[in-house]
């Protein structure tokens, strides 16, 4: 019985940190969320797209400016592009969350960058992070076809 209490006790504090809430750091400039990363030879979001038209991806940093920050909890960002459009940046296996503060800073992110479609059920999804209304989301119909980044590290620079 002792070792019964003992094994549930575990599995009730292992749940309790497993679940906690992290502390995200507010973004001022120098500071990383995920792998620490540099902000050196990161490719413009134009030099990205340019180089996404004749390759099938590209491994790599990227620098731009934060358009939206998941409102539920910070797990995913999107970066700013020229056409009004937005690159969604999703950070691998979740590892990490950035904070509300971020949009309109401008980044630095690493990682995997390619052009994904994207399907109907996680556009409404997104939107649904995102905050949209309800008459929002039943808009989405159609998926779309963008840059989609998955990030190991993003860094504030300024």
């Amino acid at each position: 019985m002792k070792h019964l209490f003992c094994l549930l006790a575990v599995a009730l504090s292992a749940l309790h940190f497993g679940f906690a809430q992290q502390k995200i750091e507010p973004a001022k400039k120098g500071v990383y969320y995920g792998k620490k990363i540099d902000g050196n030879s990161a490719l413009s979001v134009a030099q990205l797209e340019a180089k996404l038209k004749s390759e099938a991806g590209y491994s790599g940093k990227v620098e731009g400016e934060v358009v939206e920050v998941c409102k539920k909890k910070g797990c995913f960002l999107t970066l700013k592009r020229a056409n009004g459009e937005s690159v969604m940046v999703r950070f691998t296996d979740y590892a990490y969350f950035v904070p509300q503060d971020l949009v309109g800073k401008q980044v630095v992110v690493e990682g995997r960058a390619k052009i994904k479609e994207t399907s109907v059920d996680w556009l409404k999804h997104y939107a649904e992070d995102k905050g949209a209304s309800k008459e929002e989301i039943a808009r989405i119909t159609k998926p779309r076809t963008d840059i989609s980044i998955v990030a190991d590290g993003v860094l504030v620079i300024n």
